[in-house]
């Protein structure tokens, strides 16, 4: 299943030519996976108080062309568990139906001490769908 955020590229994303900075989309993937884990029912405020975090432990991105100032754009994300402890999201940020970045993301479930703990069971559960 793909989920799809959409933004909207605001003067403040944008460098001085008007083209999105490029840090700014890690910025938007980010944005998007927080809306995939409230989707799925994670109460990622419960998990802290219970000493549980998502951490992000490796990003490959690619930028493949760019967005600019009033730009409508859309992020689409898959995901799915790998083992007990990482997550892992394929991103891609589109403009009119083109991949102008890309990205694969791997989080890992840790305790605040930074030790991996197992991913709560909505997420492990995805593999078997």
């Amino acid at each position: 299943m793909t989920h799809v955020f959409p933004i909207t590229v605001y003067y403040e994303d944008t460098d001085m030519a008007g083209i999105v900075y490029y840090a700014n989309y890690l910025r938007y993937i980010e944005r998007a996976r927080s809306e995939v884990v409230e989707q799925l029912g994670v109460d990622q405020r419960a998990m802290r108080e219970d000493g549980i975090v998502f951490a992000v432990t490796r990003v490959e991105a690619d930028y493949l062309g760019s967005a600019r100032l009033g730009d409508r754009i859309k992020v689409l994300s898959t995901h799915y568990p790998v083992g007990a402890v990482r997550w892992v999201f394929d991103q891609t940020v589109e403009l009119d139906g083109k991949v102008i970045f890309r990205a694969k993301v791997t989080a890992a479930c840790m305790s605040v001490a930074g030790k991996p703990t197992r991913l709560p069971a909505e997420i492990r559960a995805l593999k078997l769908q």
